[in-house]
């Protein structure tokens, strides 16, 4: 036990340790005189279960997630299926379950590690250097497919399009084909040019049909990122506030507490999604920078530890862990400088939510495991290189 302490890695734990101080700071700057506050207390003791959760996952062995990945999978399926019919709505979205004691729990954060851990478990039974497109990729995809469309049903597109960017992470490690990847990216790229000019051409038809399928609060978030001429004040006014706030951060910030657009409440929902603008007008472009570096260090070990991993398991998971970091972080923050159009999507270990920071905590619990247990040849089978293994030989 005490050998397996010694091997964890503590810079992970130091750049943890940062964030939930940032996260807390912010939080109570955000929350002060509102109706929310005392948020940032209750964050430190989400941080305190995160931590624990960290520390069992980090000293449990990995390979024992990816033996029964596949009873992991299907509960978490069932989770997401029984939540959409007693599950309470928030922001337009059918996916929180209230635990005892009054705490929400919302399965599609929580089934993303699970997508990872059985995606990393088919992939490594596949033990080949490139899949096959009708026996391997179209088979990971209707795996992906079955609980994007549960999530979708739940009207939560945010998480709903992060299980794509795992799938598509992990298809990549996995060994996809160059061919195949490339006439995937252009049906990707064809359909969100053809499906943005659709939108502008086809704008009248487009809001009927958003509307006949009670989907409205759609256009809300649309419109500003691709049309805001058109879009209304209503839909037009968290972007915009919210890009006035980081523009008079200016480099430096106006100051901790000392935001002007955040702290008279201009900006909805700076406890949670909202965050990155309470770091942005306070603290400027230096303290935003500093935290894209801490994220920048957090991923790179993480890497390594992909790297340094004997088993072929484990580099799956971390790459799935990554792309779904990467794709959080981007939507997050692309969301308020106009890149992206406004999900739910928080701020990876600052945004204000019990099961996403434990269910990220866990995460990076998963990949100490790795760390911790993955310097372990695989047993009695010798594996064919891979692409993942070719560039570790490198």
């Amino acid at each position: 036990m005490l050998n397996k302490f010694k091997k964890i890695d503590y810079t992970i734990v130091f750049i943890l340790l940062l964030l939930m101080g940032i996260s807390i700071a912010v939080l109570y700057s955000a929350t002060i005189n509102t109706q929310y506050e005392g948020y940032h207390l209750r964050m430190a003791s989400y941080y305190a279960i995160g931590f624990v959760v960290f520390f069992a996952l980090a000293l449990v062995d990995y390979r024992v997630l990816v033996k029964y990945a596949l009873y992991i999978y299907l509960a978490g399926v069932a989770l997401l299926v029984v939540v959409m019919f007693i599950g309470n709505t928030y922001y337009n979205a059918t996916g929180w379950m209230t635990l005892p004691g009054g705490l929400s729990f919302q399965p599609a954060e929580f089934f993303k590690l699970l997508l990872v851990i059985f995606l990393a478990h088919v992939l490594y039974r596949k033990r080949k250097p490139q899949l096959a497109f009708w026996r391997d990729v179209i088979p990971i995809c209707l795996i992906t497919f079955v609980p994007f469309m549960i999530v979708m049903a739940q009207n939560d597109l945010g998480n709903a399009l992060s299980y794509l960017v795992i799938l598509a992470g992990m298809l990549w490690i996995g060994g996809m084909k160059y061919s195949h990847a490339l006439i995937a990216l252009t049906i990707f790229a064809a359909s969100v040019i053809g499906g943005i000019s659709a939108y502008k051409i086809y704008y009248d038809e487009v809001h009927k049909f958003f509307a006949d399928i009670g989907r409205e609060h759609w256009i809300e978030r649309i419109d500003p990122w691709l049309v805001p001429e058109k879009a209304t004040d209503k839909a037009i006014y968290h972007t915009k506030n919210a890009k006035l706030a980081i523009a008079s951060g200016g480099m430096t910030g106006e100051g901790y507490m000392q935001g002007a657009t955040v702290q008279s409440e201009r900006v909805p929902l700076t406890y949670s999604d909202s965050i990155f603008v309470v770091i942005a007008e306070e603290f400027g472009f230096l303290g935003s920078s500093v935290l894209l570096l801490l994220y920048f260090v957090l991923i790179h070990r993480l890497i390594l530890i992909s790297l340094e991993c004997k088993d072929r398991s484990g580099p799956f998971i971390i790459v799935g862990i990554v792309a779904l970091f990467l794709y959080q972080i981007f939507e997050n923050i692309g969301m308020f400088i106009g890149l992206m159009p406004l999900t739910g999507i928080t701020l990876p270990f600052i945004s204000y939510g019990g099961t996403s920071l434990v269910i990220n905590m866990a995460s990076i619990g998963v990949a100490m495991s790795i760390r911790l247990h993955g310097q372990e040849a695989e047993e009695e089978q010798t594996v064919p290189a891979t692409r993942q293994t070719s560039v570790k030989s490198q």
